[in-house]
């Protein structure tokens, strides 16, 4: 048994209940590999489970949902993986650590064109945007959309494999320097919602038809003016809740705006089984060595300082994707 370390927290609350600690690390057991992280992503799923909006398993809980790094030990009965093999991964928890292990039907290999910080940036964000574009709502020529939160982690590669899907791309971001990052990520339109009415802009930029899908990962802010942007029989995709919880929403508001439909999907529902994460993760890394979806690592932060990351992407300060280095 060996020692290292990890940020968890005993109970739930803000930024201050991270805690750098030390955690035993024994041996893999069966179907386990070990691991050492090179990077960290950071998502807002993170902050759910630290502020208790997702219950966590147990306490204390180490957080984190995604990260790459290099294989250090094989448990019994695990095949296909090597020591040194360099690996990635979205959907175990316990990511904000320096080693770990994890079961083996979690991991993916990263092609040896990728970094490990890129890959790390890019699993569970870049996953995201391939289950929401192409399973979710099977995004093409056709497709006019509507993303919210353009500039941020998901936001930025969406925009870009969107576009080389050939849809037209209509975002929302909050400040103006955030208007320009998305435009210089596949978006055709991006709104700024601080200072125009995104719904009204939306009808004009569409002509009073309205979009085929909108993207919502900020809820209670955007609601119900996201359903109020779609075209008859368009689908409202509602996959986060930055701002909180959507509230007071009824099965008679999809039909009052012209027989819509609406979900709520969650990517470890998208790759709950080997293929399709095996899928899902290659059809991510081939868009990205095929350079049509760029990954930008816009901010990296000491795993020690999480809970500074983490006020950082609560208060909208960060764009893109967001590395914690062990």
């Amino acid at each position: 048994m060996t020692k290292t370390q990890a940020i968890a927290f005993s109970r739930n609350g803000g930024p201050e209940v991270l805690e750098y600690v030390d955690v035993d690390l024994p041996p893999p057991s069966a179907d386990e590999i070990q691991i050492r992280h090179a990077a960290i992503g950071l998502n807002f799923i993170d902050v759910y489970f630290r502020d208790g909006t997702y219950k966590a398993a147990h306490l204390p809980f180490i957080a984190g949902k995604e990260a790459a790094g290099t294989v250090t030990a094989i448990g019994p009965g695990v095949n296909g993986f090597a020591v040194g093999d360099r690996v990635a991964y979205a959907g175990a928890d316990g990511a904000y650590s320096v080693e770990r292990n994890v079961e083996a039907k979690h991991l993916v290999k990263v092609p040896d064109a990728i970094s490990l910080e890129t890959a790390a940036a890019m699993m569970l964000k870049g996953m995201t945007a391939e289950y929401l574009l192409n399973r979710t709502f099977k995004v093409g020529p056709e497709t006019v959309l509507l993303f919210h939160a353009a500039a941020g982690g998901v936001g930025l590669i969406a925009g870009q494999w969107a576009k080389a899907l050939g849809a037209t791309v209509i975002g929302t971001a909050g400040s103006q320097d955030k208007v320009k990052l998305a435009l210089e990520h596949g978006y055709d339109y991006v709104i700024n919602y601080r200072t125009e009415n995104f719904l009204d802009r939306v009808r004009e930029l569409t002509g009073g038809k309205g979009v085929d899908v909108v993207y919502d990962s900020i809820g209670r802010d955007t609601f119900p003016q996201s359903l109020d942007c779609l075209k008859p029989r368009g689908m409202f995709v509602s996959f986060g809740q930055s701002s909180g919880a959507i509230e007071n929403f009824t099965m008679a508001m999809l039909a009052q705006r012209g027989s819509l439909y609406a979900t709520r999907p969650t990517l470890f529902t998208y790759i709950a089984t080997r293929d399709e994460l095996t899928a899902c993760a290659n059809a991510l890394f081939d868009i990205v060595l095929s350079s049509k979806v760029r990954i930008n690592i816009n901010q990296t932060y000491p795993l020690r300082e999480v809970g500074r990351a983490h006020t950082d992407l609560e208060t909208r300060r960060t764009t893109g994707t967001t590395l914690l280095i062990p």
